[in-house]
């Protein structure tokens, strides 16, 4: 049904041989477009390349969506296998010298061609994709950067895996709740859960996502909290099993040769080039000046935290649980409070309420389409008008075989096929909430929610997707603009028109109290100073990582880390404390030299939401704006262009200063 995605069809080791098949059938594909004795023209190569590996793109969005979501031992020996054919199946194409010819023939004429902009956007993002990628390379430099890539490929799924075994070896056991003190029911009933699931009595502590925040922010026990903290902060680090250091030397190494092979200064001179702040010094300029604005905010914020907990040593792991007691303290509002009010199905039809409101979508449940997973969710998307828009896929609770963090992705692109037939996405999202208990439905913290809405926001704009290239299409957009529809989305998360459509009580049906809603809003920006901090410390380390020209004489990457971050730190430093090596957004998740597009995206939804704040929140003219020049264009021209339209205006960060420091 819908051309969806036949898991049943595939065991774990039928992928290798089909990605094999349509490896082989791609490449005699782009055989005939390199040897068409016709003179080169958009039609046949250009056009004609962008459609080229459709069916390969389908096995590998399969395969890899499986192996982040329900993975297993031989999906795992399998990705091994795989990821080096696609590295080699990429370079094939890139490094082809013939084809790139042709390429090259149709864009130096590109001044006399009639090309739409999605044409021209086309045109120059395939050439570049030949020269960014070696085409004009000499034989010999040709072969050492597909050896680079290969290596990169493999260290990558390498990096990512001592993770996940890290995470899933991980655990506390308790007996007794005396060590447990603070934690909520709702905590205890998780930690039980985890004994239950391990064949135990008592309260299993892990590393997973809900239980570690909810840990760090409730126990009343300061030596649990450090060591969960440090446990947390030290994976595959030190003495870990799972050590990650050299996979993350030798990926940020492979990356600078990649660069300077290439004829790039380093690795973020590269990847920036395409991007909305094109230059590692815009970006380093853009995370200091930000970093000027918000660390006399932090520090007031800590002296605050510091004299309210009575502490002579605060600690990093103190954080959570005096800023929870405070904000408690101050706002009356804990997630205690709010939880019974968010129940996850709930939450789920207020945020396809909102679609609804701004973009007249409709999400209908569906059991037509296979799932890999039995608490997959699948619903079929329409329009206003009930055409089919989409196919979207939600998974939300933690399980063995499923990586941590939430994300979006596709498995199918939105793309006008060559006989102009508008071909539909499916699109999912994929997260790790509270599951139900025996007494409860899912219930979701604030954060959680926010989350939802912001993996939504990415979904949306994959799902609107109105272009005419499969690699134009949705969020194959320039990572720092790909987070503006996630966070923009999050904005109405603090609404009170927004919280009226789902927050009811589980129990008694009984709507969210005004009052708190106000004070979820005034406590928006509660400790903004520090938590604006901590991710300018994090794009600090992505851009050393990326920068760093003397790598091959790093002698430890916790070193490196505490000095590239410096600038950052507001708290005493901690010897065993090392994120790099498990940093999977910059070193296996496609934000390397991209971290800071978090704070990037943070000024433009800022100030895209004023738009709407300016109107009303669900004014459904400024909503048909930001679908008609974000949300369908994709990158189908360059990004910088589609928001100016969209906002009447350069984006400024007034808006986050306004909104992070009011």
């Amino acid at each position: 049904m819908f051309d969806s995605a036949p898991f049943s069809h595939f065991a774990p080791t039928d992928y290798l041989p089909a990605i094999q098949k349509a490896i082989t059938e791609s490449l005699v594909e782009i055989d005939n477009i390199a040897k068409n004795p016709e003179p080169a023209t958009f039609e046949n190569t250009v056009e004609a390349l962008a459609y080229v590996g459709l069916h390969l793109d389908r096995l590998t969005a399969m395969f890899f969506n499986l192996n982040s979501a329900e993975t297993n031992k031989t999906l795992q020996a399998e990705a091994q296998r795989i990821s080096p054919l696609l590295t080699d199946y990429s370079n094939d194409i890139r490094l082809n010298t013939p084809l790139f010819e042709r390429v090259r023939a149709v864009y130096n004429q590109r001044e006399q061609l009639s090309l739409t902009a999605e044409q021209q956007t086309l045109l120059e993002k395939t050439y570049k994709g030949f020269t960014r990628n070696g085409a004009n390379l000499s034989l010999n430099d040709k072969e050492r950067l597909r050896e680079i890539d290969k290596q990169l490929a493999t260290l990558k799924l390498k990096f990512s895996e001592n993770i996940l075994a890290e995470t899933q070896q991980y655990l506390q056991h308790f007996t007794s709740l005396e060590p447990l003190s603070g934690l909520p029911d709702f905590v205890l009933e998780m930690l039980a859960q985890e004994a239950q699931k391990r064949l135990v009595s008592g309260w299993v502590i892990t590393l997973d996502m809900p239980i570690y925040t909810a840990v760090m922010k409730y126990a009343d026990n300061r030596e649990l909290r450090q060591k969960l903290f440090t446990d947390y902060h030290s994976r595959c680090a030190g003495a870990s099993a799972f050590n990650n250091e050299d996979n993350v030397l030798r990926i940020a190494q492979l990356r600078q040769a990649r660069a300077a092979l290439l004829g790039y200064p380093s690795y973020a001179a590269l990847a920036l080039e395409e991007r909305m702040a094109e230059t590692p010094e815009k970006v380093t300029k853009f995370l200091s000046e930000l970093l000027d604005k918000a660390k006399p905010q932090a520090l007031k914020e800590l002296e605050e935290l510091k004299t309210f907990s009575g502490l002579t040593d605060f600690q990093q792991w103190d954080f959570a649980y005096y800023a929870e007691k405070l904000k408690q303290e101050r706002y009356q509002i804990d997630d205690s409070l709010l939880k019974p009010y968010l129940a996850l199905d709930k939450a789920v039809e207020g945020m396809f309420a909102v679609a609804h409101k701004l973009y007249g979508l409709h999400f209908t449940p569906t059991d037509e389409v296979e799932k890999y997973h039995p608490e997959v969710q699948t619903y079929k998307v329409t329009d206003e008008n009930g055409d089919y828009l989409a196919l979207f896929y939600t998974d939300f609770f933690p399980r063995a075989g499923k990586r941590n963090g939430a994300w979006m992705t596709s498995y199918k692109e939105q793309y006008r096929d060559k006989e102009g037939n508008d071909s539909r996405p499916h699109i999912s999202i994929v997260c790790n909430f509270t599951r139900p208990t025996a007494s409860a439905p899912s219930l979701l913290t604030f954060g959680e929610l926010t989350t939802l809405f912001h993996e939504f926001g990415h979904a949306l704009h994959g799902m609107l997707s109105k272009v005419t290239y499969p690699s134009l299409s949705g969020t194959n957009v320039a990572r720092d603009f790909v987070e503006l529809p996630s966070q923009l989305m999050e904005n109405w998360c603090y609404e009170q028109e927004t919280l009226r459509l789902f927050a009811t009580h589980y129990e008694t049906n009984a709507p969210l109290p005004i009052e708190w809603v106000q004070k979820i809003k005034e406590a928006s920006a509660f400790m903004e100073g520090i938590l604006s901090v901590r991710q300018l410390n994090f794009g600090f380390l992505d851009m050393a990582w990326h920068t760093y020209p003397h790598l091959e004489r790093l002698e430890s990457v916790c070193t490196f880390e505490k000095e590239a971050t410096k600038a950052t730190q507001l708290y005493p430093s901690i010897e065993t404390m090392c994120i790099s090596p498990a940093f999977s957004h910059i070193f296996s998740g496609g934000y390397a030299a991209g971290y800071y597009s978090y704070k990037w995206s943070e000024v433009l939804d800022a100030d895209a939401f004023e738009a709407f704040k300016e109107v009303g929140i669900f004014n459904t003219e400024v909503a048909s704006r930001f679908r008609r020049e974000v949300l369908e264009k994709g990158s189908s021209e360059k990004e910088s262009l589609l928001y100016k339209r969209f906002r009447g205006q350069d984006p400024t960060p007034d808006a986050l200063i306004r909104r992070a420091f009011h």
